[in-house]
């Protein structure tokens, strides 16, 4: 029987063994198939942050956190529907239908109920994913009456995770690179002008659709990770940290990459240990996205001092 070999290891441990096997791992010594379940975890959620880094600063630029957080709860409708459909084929293809037809769905619909029918837009949001939210669980009732996901919908089951998922989180990944890669000027000047885009026919919208897209379906490849409803986390608390850092946005995209995959290899440590020495199984998905509100607290003082100094700078120079 194959032994994990992070079992009863401690904090600082943890990351000895990780560093030792991450060398053998890439010297050819550790087959890909011999990866430990820690390993995994932790190659997945980092897949995750860093997606939902690159999604999350253009969200936050954007003030769509609130319309991703509507998001979280209305995919829940997609994937029901979609497992209805396709329940016999419900593999990466279905996951990625799910999320395309929920993020536009839920985009649009919010976009209707503000520029048509003249909601505030805060109310339209709160509309759309209350009732896709509630027709989702009424779904959930109805045809799975015996079925229990509330937990993994809210903390994903990171204990269940296995080497296929990877091909989901990287695939998303790899499609989010692509897309912000090819339009990332598209998205800078939507972001930051968007008279200026219109004007030179580039339609906010349009990439407001897109954007939505995008986080849908990095949404979907954190189901089983962190869930779709915490997943709002590592869109938006990153990107958080690193604004009090940087007011560009390249630094922002990479430091808030770097912050999300910090606090995934810190999270699975952390969720060892405490299972070492307390022998409690914690949510390690609730444990990283608590890491990255720790990040936040702990920052927060560094940018403030920071300010501080950079504003005697300037009245010194001056």
């Amino acid at each position: 029987m194959y032994l994990n070999p992070y079992s009863n290891t401690h904090f600082f441990s943890f990351f000895g063994i990780l560093l030792q096997r991450l060398l053998a791992f890439c010297s050819g010594q550790l087959p890909f198939a011999e990866l430990a379940s820690d390993e995994v975890q932790i190659l997945v959620l980092i897949g995750v942050a860093l997606s939902s880094a690159l999604v999350g600063s253009f969200l936050v630029l954007r003030k769509m956190t609130m319309l991703a957080n509507a998001l979280s709860h209305t995919i829940l409708l997609g994937i029901v529907v979609v497992y209805l459909l396709f329940h016999e084929l419900f593999h990466l293809r279905a996951f990625f239908i799910a999320s395309l037809v929920t993020g536009i769905l839920t985009t649009f619909l919010t976009e209707f109920l503000t520029k048509v029918i003249r909601l505030q837009e805060d109310a339209s949001i709160g509309l759309v994913f209350t009732s896709l939210f509630a027709t989702g669980i009424l779904l959930i009732n109805l045809f799975f009456p015996n079925t229990h996901i509330g937990i993994e919908l809210v903390m994903g089951n990171v204990d269940a995770l296995q080497k296929n998922d990877l091909l989901l989180v990287y695939t998303t990944l790899g499609m989010n690179v692509l897309a912000f890669t090819l339009f990332f000027k598209e998205f800078k000047l939507t972001t930051f002008d968007r008279a200026l885009s219109s004007s030179l026919g580039l339609s906010p919208t349009l990439y407001n659709y897109f954007l939505m897209v995008l986080t849908s379906a990095t949404a979907i490849s954190a189901f089983r990770s962190v869930g779709v409803f915490m997943v709002l986390a590592f869109f938006v608390v990153p990107v958080l940290i690193a604004r009090l850092f940087t007011h560009t946005l390249s630094t922002l995209i990479y430091l808030s990459m770097g912050i999300g995959g910090l606090s995934a290899l810190v999270g699975v440590a952390l969720s060892r240990h405490i299972f070492t020495i307390f022998q409690v199984g914690l949510s390690t998905g609730g444990i990283v996205v608590c890491t990255l509100l720790l990040f936040y607290l702990i920052a927060i003082p560094f940018a403030l001092k920071r300010r501080v100094a950079t504003s005697a700078l300037y009245r010194a120079v001056k």
